[in-house]
């Protein structure tokens, strides 16, 4: 359509010149014609040479206005021609600039990173890049008209196409967002913004657009609400946690050191008022009050060693794991086997309390939600970092069902992210439960390549079915 508009306008000069020039010549060579044929014309021009009356006039003489006139319309004809072969070749060359150009369109067009559209009057698509053939995988003939909406979405196809026809109208850019099928058959979220484009003289040609595909940039806006909503959640489950825990300690300092400090003070007076008779029997009292004494100072050191375990600072990772496998043990009734190979002597300390916190939080669910009596702990040291292993043979969950992902879950995940760790959950109802904890010793950077592929993915991290024993 552009090459037409612009040949119409290339020839319109060289009919204007070609008009009043047919004119002139015609008149040219018309008119000796007509100066011929009067015969009074015809006396009044000749003249007779009275010596030469009987000879015959000269072709000169009969012809010259015959001659004059072909002679004229010759040089006009060449004139014309001559110009008619410079539009001609000022034709070529701008349709040879034209073409350069719609070239040049289309290789800008398809290297562009977004989908290039054009559409005409009638609204149908009239241009694709061969980007967005790619994208869907069909040929420029069924992507022209009308069969671009072909593979829009059916939930996004009356909103896309009112969106389009009403801007159109209005001859209004406009922007808008829906989900298209690609060659794959997966939908994709695509971005398309059309602004309206007129020619020289300013009358309207139709539209000129663009397409992105937004697919990762509307899941990673999914993942970030999702994740403001979990932080959200997370936030009020620390506030009741840490409301549940200051309640907690409250009590134990109520139920066991202040009513057993009140009671010590209690005997104490009593002892100070009325003393034993004997030596004997004043040195028993004594004695009992100092194991009273001893046993608060267990529950206190029980108690701070809750909030922060102090063995961990000077004994190490392996003894406070093992400590902690004995108290479980001792209070709660659990046998926990306990196994380490190959631990480092330094643990930086964040990763020491992060994996000794896991371990607590793990024994704990094994007391509170395992129903058996038995499970078992392993601390390994691997290839640039540490392993540990915690198994129970008890009723398992199902990671699938709500409510099973709890704040201490929550939590341990949190806590391996601050040192770069990873952790796999394998579990089944009934089938037992194995954590499975890796944490890295060394910075990100220094980790070969080998050993970071060969990390758990993202969807591995909670799996449900018989557990498979992956090499150390």
């Amino acid at each position: 359509m552009a090459t037409r508009e612009r040949t119409k306008h290339v020839c319109r000069p060289g009919a204007r010149f070609c008009a009043p020039w047919l004119v002139v010549a015609a008149i040219i060579f018309v008119a000796p014609l007509v100066v011929a044929a009067d015969p009074d014309t015809s006396k009044s021009v000749v003249v007779v040479d009275p010596h030469e009356s009987d000879a015959a006039p000269s072709f000169w003489q009969a012809y010259r206005w015959h001659v004059v006139g072909f002679i004229s319309l010759c040089t006009l004809e060449g004139i014309l021609i001559l110009r008619l072969l410079v539009q001609r070749a000022k034709l070529r060359r701008s349709e040879a600039v034209l073409r350069e150009s719609e070239a040049r369109f289309r290789l800008m067009a398809d290297a562009a990173p977004v989908w290039i559209w054009t559409s005409g009057l009638d609204k149908g698509c009239t241009y694709t890049s061969r980007s967005w053939l790619e994208f869907t995988g069909r040929p420029a003939e069924r992507e022209l008209g009308d069969g671009w909406a072909e593979g829009i979405h059916p939930d996004d196809m009356p909103r896309c196409l009112a969106i389009y026809a009403s801007h159109f109208d209005a001859r209004e850019p406009f922007e808008m967002v829906f989900r298209h099928r690609r060659h794959d058959g997966e939908y994709r979220w695509i971005l398309d913004r059309g602004v309206p484009r007129f020619t020289s003289e300013g009358q309207f040609a139709g539209y000129v657009g663009a397409c992105t595909d937004i697919t990762e940039r509307r899941r990673a806006e999914d993942g970030l609400q999702a994740s403001r909503r979990e932080l959200q959640m997370l936030a009020g489950q620390l506030i009741e946690a840490q409301e549940v825990e200051r309640r907690r300690i409250a009590r134990e300092l109520h139920d066991d050191l202040n009513q057993g400090l009140a009671l010590l003070a209690v005997e104490l007076e009593l002892l100070g008022r009325r003393p034993p008779g004997s030596t004997a029997e004043l040195r028993k009292r004594i004695q009992a009050l100092s194991a009273r004494v001893k046993d608060l100072s267990s529950t206190v050191h029980d108690l701070s060693h809750q909030l922060h375990p102090s063995k961990l600072e000077h004994l190490g990772l392996v003894a406070s794991v093992r400590g902690l496998c004995l108290e479980v043990r001792q209070h709660h009734g659990v046998e926990v086997e306990f196994a380490h190979r190959d631990v480092p002597e330094e643990i930086p300390e964040a990763t020491a309390l992060c994996l000794y916190r896991i371990a607590q939080e793990t024994l704990r669910n094994v007391v509170k939600h395992s129903r058996t009596d038995r499970a078992t702990v392993e601390l390994t040291g691997t290839c640039g970092g540490l392993r540990l292993q915690v198994r129970d043979p008890g009723v398992g969950f199902d990671p699938a069902a709500p409510g099973t992902g709890g704040l201490g879950l929550v939590s341990m995940r949190e806590r391996l992210s601050l040192v770069g760790g990873q952790m796999v959950i394998d579990t089944r109802p009934e089938g037992g439960t194995r954590i499975d904890v890796r944490v890295p010793l060394r910075e990100p950077d220094d980790v070969p390549a080998e050993e970071v592929t060969s990390l758990p993915r993202e969807e591995e991290l909670v799996t449900a079915g018989p557990s498979t024993e992956p090499s150390p």
